[in-house]
Formats: structure tokens, C-alpha cells, sequence
């Protein structure tokens, strides 16, 4: 198989660990050394795994790809987010309203494991369906 497709797999494997919220699943497909940059800041792994928690749980977020290309060790994924006010985030309301976003990630691949992970979101269109505070 050739490289682009092993590592679409992996960022495949990647939104399945995610949408099912299995933050353990979702560790295993980085490397020790990853960095993972996105709306909320960056850093290892340690530093994203509460943050991606808090997120899945409060927001019921689920990725549907829309698009995806790699070249080599690099994948890009364009998505359909969509989630829901299910509890509370960093202590505002809980409103129970749904939302949809497009989000982007890129993927920077080593030996089939993610090194980087860059995403992109529109975190304020988010709030807004949400009925949340954007500040």
C-alpha cells in the first residue's frame, strides 16, 4: 500500500477514536513526540488529552470527512463538525443546542503515526448556534 493511503488510514483511525470519544484509542495513533496545535492552544499529548475530554463530553463533537488529500507523510482533511451543549464548558450554560461547522486538521505522519496535528475550526460560529458566550 502505498504511503498517502497507509496514512489516510491512520487519520481514519484517528476521527473513528475521536467520534467514538476514546481518548486512549486516539494517543496511540500519535508519537511520543507529537505536537498538537488547535483553536484552544497546543502542546503534547498530556496537554490535549483534558482538553480533547472536556470537548467530546461537553460538546458531543462528531467529525464526518468531507475531504481528504495526502501526499506522502502529509494528510489534510476537511470536515463537517457537528456537536451539542451537553455540559458544562470551563463553567458557561449548558443550552442543549446543536450545532455545524466545517473544521480543517492537517497531518504531518511519521512511520505511520502522527507527529502534528494542526486544526482549524470556526469556534465563534460554533458559540453563536450554540447560545454560548464568546468570550
Amino acid at each position: 500500500m502505498p504511503l498517502s493511503d497507509q496514512n489516510k488510514h491512520t487519520v481514519m483511525r484517528y476521527v473513528d477514536a475521536f467520534n467514538r470519544g476514546d481518548i486512549d484509542g486516539l494517543c496511540k495513533l500519535f508519537t511520543a513526540d507529537a505536537l498538537i496545535y488547535g483553536v484552544l492552544g497546543w502542546g503534547s499529548l498530556d496537554h490535549v488529552r483534558p482538553i480533547w475530554r472536556d470537548i467530546i463530553e461537553c460538546f458531543q463533537i462528531k467529525l464526518e470527512i468531507v475531504a481528504m488529500i495526502a501526499e506522502g507523510e502529509l494528510v489534510a482533511v476537511r470536515y463537517v463538525e457537528r456537536g451539542k451543549s451537553a455540559k458544562s464548558f470551563r463553567g458557561g450554560p449548558v443550552t442543549g443546542r446543536t450545532y455545524e461547522v466545517a473544521a480543517m486538521e492537517w497531518f504531518g505522519l511519521k512511520d505511520g503515526l502522527i507527529r502534528r496535528r494542526r486544526g482549524a475550526r470556526d469556534s465563534a460560529a460554533e458559540f453563536r448556534q450554540l447560545g454560548l458566550p464568546l468570550g
